[in-house]
């Protein structure tokens, strides 16, 4: 019998390790595409593949395509979670930040979502992007990263219509503020809200917003991905959910 596979893009550390893991935990084989295997050491090597690649590199995505179909005869989702975090106020964003953060997190994202439409052209499938909470409001100093992130859920919504009829379905998480290495150090940064002590500033931002009094986490972000592939959501798509402990009721 052959497994499920699903493509994880930034699936060694942070939200995607933990995507990676419920995955694997749900029985998948998982092919991680990032800049190294870092974080991966602790894994069975049957349950996983890994390729180095670039996310803004579009023979990149096709390659992670390739090998899922190698494994498991089909792509059964592709979670689009490679992304970065950053604050900076307009005054100072310049040329190369700007195209830093739309090359690797919305660029990133619709090469891996073509990708993945073409090697699931025949067989259908779930297509997974990790948005954020800044898709959906603004906040000072953000303004690069929210457009990035509002990008991908309107890239979600219009493709639900384009590849549904593929049975292709597009939905996107939107989590809130998730403690990984990455997230602290981004927080840590100058302009960022946080730069008095990433720490301090979480709590205060849970107790103040978050209705089930903490944050979400990767796992819960995990195993929403989970079921987005699963044929328990076979009746959703063109879908931005929120994953975050009701700080945005919608």
């Amino acid at each position: 019998m052959t497994k499920k596979t699903v493509v994880v893009t930034g699936g060694n550390k942070g939200i995607g390790r933990a995507i990676t893991d419920a995955f694997i935990l749900a029985g998948y084989h998982v092919v991680i595409g990032s800049r190294s295997a870092t974080g991966l050491d602790d894994l069975d090597s049957a349950s996983y593949s890994h390729i180095a690649m670039d996310v803004r590199d579009e023979a990149a995505h096709v390659a992670l395509c390739e090998q899922a179909i190698k494994i498991g005869w089909k792509l059964d989702a592709f979670v689009n979670n490679a992304g970065v975090s950053a604050w900076r106020p307009i005054e100072k964003i310049d040329n190369a930040f700007f195209d830093d953060l739309m090359a690797i997190n919305l660029k990133g994202a619709f090469w891996g979502c073509k990708a993945a439409a073409a090697a699931m052209e025949n067989a259908g499938g779930s297509i997974i992007n990790i948005s954020s909470m800044a898709a959906k409001r603004g906040s000072a100093n953000n303004a690069m990263y929210c457009a990035t992130k509002f990008g991908m859920n309107g890239l979600t919504q219009s493709l639900c219509k384009e590849l549904g009829p593929k049975n292709i379905r597009v939905n996107a998480l939107c989590p809130v503020l998730i403690e990984t290495d990455g997230l602290m150090d981004a927080l840590r940064e100058e302009y960022a809200p946080g730069a008095n002590g990433p720490e301090a500033f979480l709590s205060n931002f849970k107790a103040a917003n978050a209705a089930l009094g903490r944050l979400p986490t990767g796992e819960d972000v995990g195993n929403m991905a989970v079921f987005l592939a699963s044929d328990a959501a076979t009746g959703f798509t063109g879908q931005c959910i929120n994953v975050d402990c009701g700080v945005f009721p919608q």
